[in-house]
């Protein structure tokens, strides 16, 4: 157990995922973290141009806004010559594993941004590599910051609509650089890049863990998966590049997941500008449906809870707890105090939810029903 107040010295590897912004700016604002260094990975081609949320940009925006002191042009160097105790690793996401074994190989604990990973090996190695050194691997959700997605939950296991039977999902915009991109963490809004420019950057390549369907299915998998409670069987997934032709990446998808009692659907869109309906997640049981509202304008998000007949209930979410209610916050206190961190952030949770996410992804590639492998077959 490390004692408690002490100050981690944070670093960042990869620029590639633009929520590099907000996670790495949550661990600057911590009053226990000192900013380290960082360092890209090596993209497979590069950038046209350098507009907001590209991962130059996003290197520029951690040394001149957030402070990072120094970059190196080789994470290896960084972390042979940087004594960091966390890493940030917001790279594309093909190449997660050889950043969280690098990290593990020089003792130092990581927080990978979501998705776990490309493919279920890949996840294996992560795994492997951090058990073998000893070191704490958390896996980054927002929607675990979701005060509403957490109230769902609550009242799930308070019996509020019996036993949940569907969880849908629906995750979509105008792709992660597309004409409508917002992230948080930034004040700068998105201009449009050209289909040539969209065309060298990572996102649209499935070499490089591209595509919609990693991208937001992989939020429908978690969200089931600790919702549910219980380990998908099989899982159906189709996949499609409808509107993207300067990539082969897929810019739609979904997925149908059977569970031993329920099911999960979960959609993916980069081609979306209105979702048209509620997005949730919306829970179904059998005695109720639970759904995740949109944040009204100057409002949070709330939870509607549906009986049928005008039977309406519309719960307001708990605040989260304080010094714990980020993950900067979160991974601190765990190493601070030891305390289990929360279940959506664990590895061996995520490992579960990333056979779940890869049997859809398997199924939209082999055009089959395909089996939920579990993570006992890869780290024993």
């Amino acid at each position: 157990m490390v004692k408690k107040g002490k100050v981690y010295r944070v670093g960042a590897i990869g620029f590639a995922h633009m929520h590099i912004n907000n996670v790495l700016g949550l661990f600057a604002q911590h009053p226990q973290v000192k900013l380290g260094a960082c360092a890209d990975t090596v993209p497979e081609r590069p950038e046209l141009r350098e507009g907001p949320y590209t991962r130059g940009w996003n290197l520029k925006h951690a040394l001149k806004d957030l402070g990072v002191p120094k970059a190196y042009d080789d994470y290896h160097e960084m972390l042979a010559k940087e004594k960091l105790d966390i890493v940030v690793c917001c790279s594309e996401n093909a190449k997660h594993p050889e950043v969280v074994e690098a990290c593990a190989a020089a003792g130092v604990h990581v927080c990978v941004e979501k998705p776990m990973a490309m493919t279920m090996s890949d996840a294996c190695r992560m795994v492997r590599a951090v058990r073998a050194a000893g070191t704490t691997m958390l896996v980054n959700w927002p929607m675990t910051w979701s005060p509403a997605s957490r109230k769902a939950k609550a009242l799930v296991e308070a019996g509020a609509i019996g036993r949940v039977l569907e969880v849908k999902w629906r995750g979509g915009h105008t792709g992660p650089l597309g004409s409508g991109a917002k992230h948080e963490g930034v004040s700068d809004e998105a201009a449009p890049l050209t289909p040539t420019e969209l065309g060298a950057t990572w996102w649209h390549y499935i070499h490089t863990g591209g595509g919609a369907m990693l991208d937001y299915c992989c939020y429908g998998a978690m969200f089931s998966y600790w919702v549910i409670g219980e380990m998908a069987i099989s899982a159906v997934g189709l996949r499609g590049n409808l509107n993207s032709p300067f990539g082969d990446a897929d810019d739609n998808g979904a997925m149908l997941v059977r569970f031993p009692s329920a099911m999960g659907l979960f959609e993916a869109s980069w081609t979306t500008w209105d979702h048209g309906v509620p997005y949730g997640p919306i829970i179904y049981g059998t005695t109720g449906v639970l759904v995740i509202e949109k944040a009204r304008s100057g409002e949070g998000q709330h939870v509607r809870e549906e009986h049928g007949g005008g039977k309406t209930t519309l719960h307001t979410p708990d605040p989260l707890p304080q010094g714990r209610h980020n993950i900067a916050h979160e991974f601190i206190h765990h190493l601070d105090t030891g305390d289990p961190v929360h279940p959506t952030l664990e590895m061996m949770f995520n490992l579960n939810a990333q056979a779940i996410l890869d049997a859809g992804l398997r199924s939209a590639d082999s055009g089959n029903l395909e089996t939920v492998d579990t993570a006992t077959w890869c780290v024993g």
